[in-house]
């Protein structure tokens, strides 16, 4: 670039765009750490329900009356559900890219007929652009999501599944570790696997693992050798697990919408981050250019005065 102007006018659009990106990181991060005390405040809730669940279920299994049709394993028609949970809006990295190709991956891997939920506009891309059928689509709220919000989800899919409409439902979520990671993560809600080793009911990372069915029987053993008390279920045991079946599917899907909010907004708030210093370091290069091309024309001036002075003296 030799036009000083054009330099000039490139500078003042990109310190514009600069004001803008800064603008907006500043919002993710208000937004960030809005999600992120969210996050927390369900981790203790959503641990006491799985363990509850883990309670009854092994005493039920124990009288050999284990049986609940959202536990039920079945390979009938080999069809599954994958509920995808995106953004509505980009300029967020790859938070997007990342969770999507997962889930296509997913799908590849076990080579199942497959269909999707999708929370969050950018989630149509898997129709737009690899052809998977989108059977439902739910608003996805950017702030202070509520349980309701995931309740006709919950009943859809709940009903989907008593129904043998699929064999297994998956959760597709990016996991929030902290600001600086998210990791894309596909879960299995359904049907609920007591002998999973990967459940994380409402833990931010990997470091928060939740208890096994295994560890969690160790666990209870060994609190019962020293004389802890045994829990007792009203009316019974069989009853209130049908109740908090349906309930663990809620919190589950409610604790992924928390994670990914935190996951997409400390996405967005670093990819702002990175488009503000990418501004600046491109004004500096360019104010680099200008002083140059400046400096340049003056030279050219100074040499045509003295070309002209030195022929009129000859």
């Amino acid at each position: 670039m030799t036009n000083s102007k054009e330099i000039k006018k490139r500078i003042k659009s990109i310190t514009n765009t600069k004001k803008i990106t800064k603008a907006m990181e500043m919002v993710a991060a208000a937004k960030m750490r809005r999600s992120i005390e969210a996050v927390l405040k369900t981790r203790t809730y959503a641990n006491l329900a799985w363990e509850t669940l883990l309670n009854i279920a092994n005493s039920l299994k124990k009288q050999g009356s284990l049986n609940h049709p959202l536990i039920e394993k079945r390979n009938k028609n080999k069809k599954e559900l994958i509920i995808l949970i995106s953004s509505n809006r980009g300029l967020c990295g790859g938070f997007n890219s990342a969770i999507i190709s997962k889930a296509i991956k997913s799908i590849k891997k076990y080579e199942a007929d497959s269909e999707f939920i999708i929370i969050g506009k950018k989630g149509q891309s898997v129709s737009r652009r690899y052809g998977y059928n989108i059977v439902a689509e739910y608003e996805k709220p950017d702030t202070n999501p509520k349980i309701v919000d995931i309740q006709a989800i919950s009943k859809q899919i709940i009903d989907d599944y008593k129904s043998e409409k699929y064999d297994k439902i998956f959760l597709a979520y990016t996991d929030f570790v902290s600001p600086a990671s998210q990791v894309s993560r596909i879960r299995q809600i359904l049907p609920i696997d007591l002998e999973a080793e990967d459940e994380y009911l409402g833990a931010v990372g990997k470091s928060e693992k939740l208890k096994t069915n295994k560890e969690f029987i160790e666990a209870k053993e060994e609190k019962h050798m020293m004389g802890s008390h045994l829990f007792k279920y009203e009316p019974s045991e069989k009853e209130v697990l049908d109740s908090i079946l349906p309930r663990l599917i809620e919190v589950q899907l409610f604790q992924a919408l928390l994670e990914s909010n935190a996951s997409e907004h400390s996405a967005r708030m670093a990819a702002m981050h990175q488009a503000t210093n990418a501004a600046n370091d491109l004004v500096d290069e360019l104010t680099l250019y200008y002083n140059k091309a400046r400096q340049a024309a003056i030279t050219a001036e100074i040499a045509e005065i003295s070309a002209g002075a030195a022929t009129l003296n000859s």
